[in-house]
């Protein structure tokens, strides 16, 4: 297992953290060609609207936009290509147990490297309604609001 400095967070699907409820993370693997991990290494990753979805007892993602390598003239491939996830089967499985219930879905929060490799932080989602975003906006702006008071009495 590779320790936490060397990981290099690479994008962050910081809507799915507005939009849903984030359960139970799990590492995977993601299969890339070479122009795509040189534009992930350049940062030209968006994970705005993606998700994940079990078929045939294999993981894939859509909606990850990974733009053109500058440099990889014929060998880019379509930037908004269905993208298979690396993982082990009987995690699969738990997953597709998991997503089975109604209203869970399986959100890509963040790819970062591990190493020389790239990985993808999966999780298992519960939407959430309006009233529930309202309201976690609500304790944030309070939380930035008491450090800001905090910040200025203690100057």
């Amino acid at each position: 297992m590779a320790d936490k400095k060397s990981e290099r967070i690479a994008a962050q699907n910081k809507k799915a953290y507005h939009d849903y409820f984030v359960e139970e993370t799990y590492e995977a693997g993601i299969e890339l060609f070479g122009t795509e991990v040189k534009s992930v290494r350049a940062g030209t990753v968006n994970m705005k609207d993606s998700y994940c979805y079990i078929e045939q007892g294999e993981i894939f993602c859509t909606g990850i936009h990974i733009s053109p390598y500058e440099k990889g003239n014929v060998f880019n491939k379509d930037p908004l290509r269905i993208r298979k996830l690396l993982m082990h089967k009987k995690e699969i499985l738990k997953l597709f147990g998991l997503t089975g219930k109604e209203g869970y879905t399986l959100v890509p929060l963040k790819m970062y490297f591990s190493g020389s490799h790239v990985k993808v932080e999966v999780g298992v989602c519960k939407g959430k309604k309006n009233y529930d975003k309202r309201d976690s906006e609500a304790k944030k702006q309070a939380n930035r609001d008491i450090e800001r008071y905090t910040k200025e009495i203690n100057r």
